[in-house]
């Protein structure tokens, strides 16, 4: 992965010498990755008072990653994954059955009504379109250690959301 300097990070150092949520999201414009990032940024003090990291990779440019951290005010780290590579480590799934179901109509449209909205101009850079679009995620905790997961959770469709207080105790 790449952070927002551009600098290659190996997806396993972000939990190497720490516990870290690391939130897996669509793409950097997907309205439903807006809300889960605004939903575990709720949670921050909790993370923080359990010396949890609280970590977003999107598959994408440094430029969308930086995009995504301006506009969302993300307080924990985010980190592009412009080769899909940590997507395709965990075997997250993508498809366009993942996206065009009435599960995922449902939760964009709640979205929608809650206020938050898709970026079109990240959601359709070239990348985006040819890959990520279709791209579902997942809540991954892990370490302190390289190979110490401790909660691994994959999105079956668009903006399945593992319940918040799952993820807690699983970390906290």
């Amino acid at each position: 992965v790449l952070d927002l300097s551009g600098n290659v990070i190996s997806l396993t150092d972000l939990w190497k010498d720490r516990t870290a949520v690391v939130a897996f999201a669509r793409h950097f414009g997907c309205i439903l990755c807006r809300k889960r990032a605004d939903v575990l940024a709720s949670k921050k003090e909790v993370f923080d008072g359990a010396g949890v990291s609280l970590v977003l990779v999107g598959p994408g440019t440094v430029d969308q990653a930086k995009a995504f951290a301006s506009q969302t005010q993300f307080p924990g780290e985010v980190y592009a994954d412009p080769t899909h590579a940590s997507f395709e480590a965990f075997q997250f799934v993508s498809g366009a059955s993942t996206i065009f179901n009435p599960k995922a109509a449902m939760r964009v449209m709640g979205a929608h009504l809650e206020g938050y909205r898709q970026d079109w101009g990240l959601s359709f850079e070239k990348d985006t379109v040819q890959r990520g679009g279709w791209q579902q995620g997942g809540i991954v905790i892990a370490g302190p250690g390289k190979d110490r997961l401790l909660y691994v959770h994959k999105d079956k469709e668009a903006g399945d959301e593992p319940d918040i207080k799952e993820v807690i105790e699983a970390c906290c």
